[in-house]
């Protein structure tokens, strides 16, 4: 009797407007119950996928990478190369940053966030958090914020908005 390969069945993830590679391997990860070595093998592309979750995107990923990661996550190559940060531009890889004023709105970290240029929200004109203010606990890679809410002390990421200052604020007291 000849052995039959079964193929792995993975639910559809969308990918949310804004949102980073890192989020979005992290959220296809969770509703398939994959780890970020196990999606890396189903790829064929090793341990890159745990190393793109936390912004370590040098090298960048080939288009070659991408086209084979789009294949196991059946989104488009163009869009995963949409959610890379555009050339030329450094990312800030820890700790992560927040403007609880979007997360509010859409909870979806933006990649334009862990820009090493993004001094705050440009929509909120807030400054970005990068630890909770409750409790002080750095945030976690953005890939494991699944429920919203701090990992330590559980206050959501939405309600930290209140805490944010203008972006203003650290200019006026001469800090910067």
């Amino acid at each position: 009797m000849e052995a039959i390969e079964i193929q792995p069945w993975l639910f559809r993830v969308e990918p949310l407007e804004g949102e980073s590679l890192s989020l979005f391997l992290g959220r296809f990860r969770r509703a398939n119950e994959l780890t970020p070595t196990r999606l890396g093998k189903m790829a064929g592309l090793g341990g890159a996928i745990a190393r793109w979750e936390k912004f370590r995107f040098n090298p960048p990923p080939s288009l070659q990478q991408l086209e084979a990661l789009a294949v196991v996550v059946r989104v488009e190559g163009d869009r995963l190369v949409q959610m890379l940060p555009p050339a030329g531009v450094g990312m800030k890889m820890e700790p992560p940053r927040l403007c609880a004023g979007c997360y509010a709105k859409s909870p979806c970290p933006k990649i334009e966030w862990q820009f090493k240029t993004a001094e705050g929200c440009d929509r909120h004109e807030l400054n970005l958090l990068s630890e909770c203010p409750s409790c002080g606990a750095r945030f976690k890679i953005p890939s494991v914020w699944a429920d919203g809410w701090c990992q330590r002390c559980f206050t959501p990421l939405a309600k930290m908005v209140k805490w944010q200052k203008p972006i203003n604020f650290i200019d006026n007291l001469g800090l910067r």
